[in-house]
């Protein structure tokens, strides 16, 4: 249609830190306390998200871990039903395994080895 303007789109604006390939403020949160999940215990994606109560979801605790959590237990953050990270299951048994995780079968006992941090540490966001 000549002579008809589409409305100017406006994209919301990147991080820098995420363009540069870095850890936002919430990626480091979200590493620092999956870095204190101790051995044999986990908590779910939705779990994390929930005790940092910085509006991110279980989707998004997925992507840090996804593309930054290499350097963190990653293992110990698994689906809510005990199922460890889609592609890195037999890693994830293995370690589980090797730290006494309570499994059944094939996915972790969330009602024995589910763990919630205690008490908060600054700058993480509980309880902030």
């Amino acid at each position: 249609m000549a002579g008809v303007t589409s409305p100017a789109r406006t994209r919301p604006r990147a991080d820098p830190d995420t363009a540069a390939g870095l850890p936002t403020p919430y990626a480091e949160a979200v590493l620092d306390l999956v870095s204190r999940i101790p051995p044999g215990r986990v908590m779910a994606y939705g779990d994390v998200a929930a005790a940092l109560q910085r509006g991110g979801g279980p989707r998004q605790v997925g992507t840090v871990m996804a593309r930054f959590g290499s350097g963190v237990p990653w293992h110990r953050v698994v689906r809510a039903d005990g199922s460890p990270a889609v592609g890195h299951e037999a890693e994830a048994l293995r370690r589980h395994r090797r730290e006494g995780t309570p499994l059944r079968g094939t996915r972790i006992d969330m009602a024995r080895a589910r763990w919630a941090p205690e008490m908060s540490h600054p700058g993480d966001g509980i309880g902030e």
